[in-house]
């Protein structure tokens, strides 16, 4: 059964700190897509889950060599698989 949750897609927002995933899909249109994509955020790539503000907004992620900071509200575009 945890072979099942790891292979199937959750939204970016549900990662815990300390999580590893890659992204399945940037479901996103438009500007913020376009925005998301250039930020790096684009299908197969390796993200990481560095922190939380308090009230759990925004996210930092770990991706390639860099940390990016995004609003939940963004972060609801981005789907993940764990790994």
């Amino acid at each position: 059964m945890d072979q099942e949750v790891s292979t199937a897609c959750i939204g970016l927002r549900r990662m815990q700190v300390g999580q590893r995933a890659r992204i399945c899909r940037v479901e996103a249109q438009g500007e913020l897509g376009r925005r998301l994509r250039d930020m790096g955020l684009v299908p197969g790539t390796e993200v990481s889950v560095v922190g939380r503000a308090p009230l759990k907004d925004p996210v930092a992620l770990r991706l390639r060599d860099f940390t990016l900071t995004l609003r939940n509200n963004e972060a609801d575009h981005i789907a993940v698989t764990l790994l």
